[in-house]
């Protein structure tokens, strides 16, 4: 990996993180449309990693150990609280349902997720439940197209930059602007709150390097592989700035 794709890819972080939707979020209205168009982001999520976990697990029956038993237990650990975590009330819940449920308390429209969601169950392919829904802005459609097509047919060091770069080693440093924001306005619910305090604390110190040592065994110090998990790693960061850009315009179209 040369220095100059690493610096480019620090570049587009750093923008990112110093996007103004930081200290656009400031009141409840604004706070719901985030929300909207947060969801996909939080449910894709978990495409990337149940395939990692399909791929560095196993999961077949007759079980026969993996070959690397280290994969299975850096992405086990992630998974078994991303799927069963503490819900701060006495019992469990995946990341998912958390944020539906403060999506709830706040009153955002689910509504555009929850139809993709029913088609999908239905029997209708992903690309085809995003282009056909008229709830779905394109910034929505660019990020999750990227997410799933990644999920389903990327190679799995592939995968494994986008978990790294665009979710787990990127989330911490993400969330903190927004939840000061929030917090600093009184705008936000105890369950939005409880679910990005959750996500800060759980990927900055465990989850985070857990993402990037699996990276890093999968790439097996190969220049190839490095350089197009760091291209990887720059596509995820672009198309986050681009549906933080469609939460931002449809505030804008709304004046809210």
């Amino acid at each position: 990996m040369t220095s100059n794709s690493i610096n480019q890819l620090q570049s587009i972080r750093t923008e990112l993180l110093s996007h103004s939707i930081y200290k656009e979020i400031t009141t409840p209205e604004r706070v719901k449309v985030f929300m909207k168009h947060h969801v996909f982001a939080v449910w894709d999520f978990m495409s990337l990693l149940k395939r990692l976990q399909r791929s560095v697990t196993s999961v077949e029956i007759p079980w026969f150990p993996h070959e690397k038993p280290l994969f299975s237990r850096l992405i086990n650990e992630i998974v078994i609280a991303e799927e069963s975590d503490i819900d701060g009330r006495g019992g469990y819940s995946s990341h998912f349902s958390l944020y539906v449920e403060a999506m709830n308390q706040c009153g955002a429209d689910f509504e555009p997720f929850d139809s993709f969601a029913r088609n999908i169950k239905d029997g209708l392919d992903y690309q085809t439940a995003l282009a056909e829904n008229p709830l779905i802005r394109n910034s929505i459609r660019e990020f999750v197209t990227f997410n799933l097509d990644l999920a389903l047919n990327g190679e799995i060091f592939e995968v494994a930059a986008a978990f790294f770069y665009g979710r787990e080693g990127l989330i911490p440093d993400m969330f903190k602007p927004l939840l000061d924001s929030l917090m600093e306005n009184g705008e936000s619910s105890d369950r939005l709150v409880f679910y990005l305090n959750r996500h800060i604390e759980v990927d900055e110190d465990h989850h985070g390097p857990l993402a990037e040592q699996l990276l890093l065994e999968l790439c097996e110090n190969d220049p190839e592989k490095l350089n197009r998990a760091n291209e990887i790693g720059k596509i995820c960061l672009q198309t986050r700035m681009k549906l933080w850009d469609g939460v931002l315009e449809e505030i804008k179209e709304k004046g809210l």
